[in-house]
């Protein structure tokens, strides 16, 4: 009989207007990996906050070694030996990377403080065995996202966890990185570590699962062994129906050149970019991790700044020096990190989806509210955006629809060019599509969207040009009839690609 190694029965749990999860079973077997599949809004990131002792089950047991156990928070899950990896990174930017590794588990020393020589030596222990070449000691404020989301993984696994959950690991990681994280995923499950694994990205779980357990609307729809299943049966279980046409692309005429970048260049960042876009049009930019895609953008926006280059839109030479100057001139970002830079997660729905547009409902020393709250509203109700009202709190609702809320946000400041970057990352395939759909409603009322991601095959079906950036220069531009996943590997590795091909005008 095989050893079973936590296990749920009956587990429920309520929010106001909403019932999350409803008579959740299933078991997780010692020393396999077990993925947790569902739309965003499904149950699953409930469920592990109830296994981590963030929120109480209103019924149900938790099971460990077959013993029934009560986890009231965070530090007795630990105690448990269940450590989690959460889907919104939990980091604190201004503290350094050991003071992150051990927070909440800081050595003491016979004097009663923080043996701050341990923490040195055992942070430069965890980096060098995870070949890592961070300085223990500087701030995570200086660290990409995928760098941050490599020392959660260390965090979690440093812990002599016994189950540990992850939580969309790699949607910030580089191919490397994931094959380190899988590599570290296999000498858990030879130590019989059990780890429950949770993300969109099909082809990674049925890479790495042992079983799948599907969700749906808080209750389990499915369990079976990996190999019973496909990936289609897995989606269609997922979202309660087929998703035939995953990228509703539609071909609208374009119209002149509205966007132009030239001669972008900061430091060590990127360097002699130029490209363009036009009315109606969605223009992608692909490359790996560390492309400089995000600092373009930024530098762009007027968040971060830049050495020398030029921006125009509608062919008139615009200096951005700022966001509140980008917004001014019609160009918004939504940002790639949503809780470092997008949410507000102790406001309301409403507040998040009003904050870049606050002038237009503080004037003459009154908020209008009710105009506020009738145009959150309207918008709220084109773009879909599932919260049970305008007032409840942002950090309750699904990662896809939160990130609809920040959409929202952007289109209440009527923009004619959006710059999304990574506009799904950590969202399940039916959230997505619906992504996709209000991307091309955008282009179809005459914006222009500029479009960063690390998922080729979104790219390849929603773009009509494809930038494609390797260590911070353009190394080429793909027309829709050139877009396949080797054609961009190709030039996002380096090894095709010019700087006449890179500046390519097909104006």
């Amino acid at each position: 009989m095989e050893e079973i190694k936590l296990r749920v029965s009956g587990i429920e749990k309520s929010f106001p207007g909403v019932k999350a999860l409803n008579n959740i079973n299933f078991a997780v077997r010692k020393g396999t990996v077990h993925a947790l599949c569902g739309e965003n809004g499904a149950g699953k990131s409930t469920l592990m906050k109830v296994l981590t002792g963030l929120y109480k089950a209103d019924k149900g047991q938790i099971f460990i070694d077959e013993k029934p156990v009560e986890i009231k928070n965070p530090i007795q899950a630990r105690e448990y030996g269940i450590s989690m990896i959460a889907q919104e990174l939990n980091y604190v930017s201004e503290l350094s990377v050991e003071e992150n590794l051990f927070m909440g588990r800081l050595p003491v020393n016979r004097f009663g403080g923080v043996d701050w020589k341990k923490v040195r030596r055992e942070a430069k222990k965890f980096l060098e065995e995870e070949k890592l070449s961070y300085d223990p000691a500087q701030k995570l404020k200086t660290l990409t996202v995928s760098d941050i989301q490599m020392l959660e993984i260390i965090k979690a696994v440093t812990n002599n966890a016994q189950v540990v959950l992850m939580d969309e690991p790699t949607s910030s990681i580089s191919q490397a990185e994931v094959k380190r994280l899988f590599e570290k995923i296999a000498e858990l499950k030879a130590k019989g570590v059990s780890i429950i694994y949770i993300s969109h990205k099909m082809d990674e779980v049925f890479q790495i699962a042992d079983d799948i357990t599907v969700i749906r609307d808080g209750e389990v729809v499915s369990t079976d062994r990996v190999e019973d299943l496909d990936i289609q049966t897995v989606i269609a279980r997922m979202v309660g129906r087929p998703l035939e046409n995953v990228y509703p692309k539609e071909f609208l005429p374009l119209g002149d050149v509205v966007f132009e970048v030239e001669n972008f260049n900061a430091k060590n960042l990127f360097g002699d970019i130029s490209f363009h876009a036009k009315k109606g049009e969605i223009v992608g930019f692909a490359g790996l991790v560390g492309a400089g895609r995000t600092e373009l953008m930024r530098a762009v926006f007027g968040l971060d700044p830049k050495d020398s280059g030029t921006v125009r839109i509608n062919g008139k030479e615009t200096v951005i020096r700022s966001p509140e100057e980008a917004i001014r001139k019609g160009l918004i970002m939504l940002s790639e990190d949503r809780k470092e830079y997008g949410l507000v997660p102790v406001r309301s729905v409403m507040e998040n989806a009003s904050l870049a547009s606050l002038k237009r409902y503080f004037y003459g020393g009154t908020n209008h509210r009710k105009k506020e709250h009738s145009e959150v509203s309207d918008i709220f109700r084109k773009m879909d955006v599932k919260t049970p009202t305008l007032d409840t709190q942002i950090s309750s609702l699904s990662g896809g629809n939160a990130q609809k809320v920040l959409l929202a946000r952007w289109m209440l400041c009527e923009p004619d060019i959006m710059i999304l970057d990574e506009p799904t990352r950590g969202i399940d395939v039916g959230a997505k599509f619906e992504i996709y759909k209000l991307m091309t409603d955008i282009v179809r009322e005459g914006k222009t969207i500029i479009m960063v991601s690390s998922e080729l095959p979104e790219l390849i079906g929603m773009c009509d040009r494809i930038y494609v950036m390797c260590q911070g220069k353009i190394t080429g531009c793909l027309n829709r009839d050139e877009f396949s996943q080797e054609a961009i590997m190709m030039r996002a590795t380096g090894l095709l690609g010019t700087k006449r091909e890179g500046k390519r005008d097909e104006k």
